[in-house]
C-alpha cells in the first residue's frame, strides 16, 4: 500500500507539472521557472540559497533555472554584502508580464479542479500542510 501511495503521488505530480508546462509553453516558460518567478513576485528579492531552500531544489538545477531567466530578461542578480551571495529579483519586464503568466496558470489550475469538490480541495490542502510540517 505504501509503495502505491507514493507512486500515485509521484505520477500525479508529474501530470500536474506537464499540464503547467503546457499552459506556460506559449510564454517560453516551464514550471520550474514559474516557481521561481512566483516566489520572487510573492516574497520579493531573495538569495539563490534562500530560493533553493524554499523550493526544495538543489543548487545546480536552481543555478540553471536562474541563468535561463536572466537570459530571458526576467530576473537579475544583485551582488550582496558577501561576494559569493547574489540576490535574485524580478526585472521590470517580468513584473509587466507576470499577470499574463499568472492568468495562464490560474486557468490551468481551474481546469484541473473543475470536477474536484471544494470540500475535497480543502481537505487535501489541510493534509498537505500537516504532512509538510512533519517533513520539515
Amino acid at each position: 500500500m505504501t509503495h502505491e501511495l507514493f507512486h500515485t503521488l509521484h505520477q500525479l505530480s508529474r501530470q500536474l507539472t506537464n499540464r503547467l508546462n503546457d499552459a506556460l509553453k506559449p510564454f517560453g516558460l516551464y514550471s520550474a521557472q514559474w516557481s521561481v518567478l512566483f516566489v520572487l513576485h510573492t516574497k520579493g528579492s531573495l538569495t539563490q540559497k534562500e530560493l533553493s531552500e524554499y523550493l526544495f531544489v538543489e543548487a545546480p538545477p536552481m543555478t540553471r533555472t536562474i541563468q535561463r531567466l536572466v537570459k530571458q530578461g526576467y530576473v537579475k542578480q544583485i551582488p550582496g554584502k558577501d561576494k559569493r551571495e547574489k540576490y535574485i529579483q524580478l526585472t521590470e519586464e517580468a513584473v509587466k508580464e507576470f499577470p499574463k503568466w499568472e492568468h495562464a496558470v490560474t486557468q490551468c489550475n481551474q481546469t484541473l479542479l473543475k470536477n474536484f469538490p471544494e470540500s475535497s480541495q480543502l481537505e487535501l490542502t489541510n493534509l498537505q500542510s500537516v504532512w509538510l510540517k512533519q517533513l520539515l
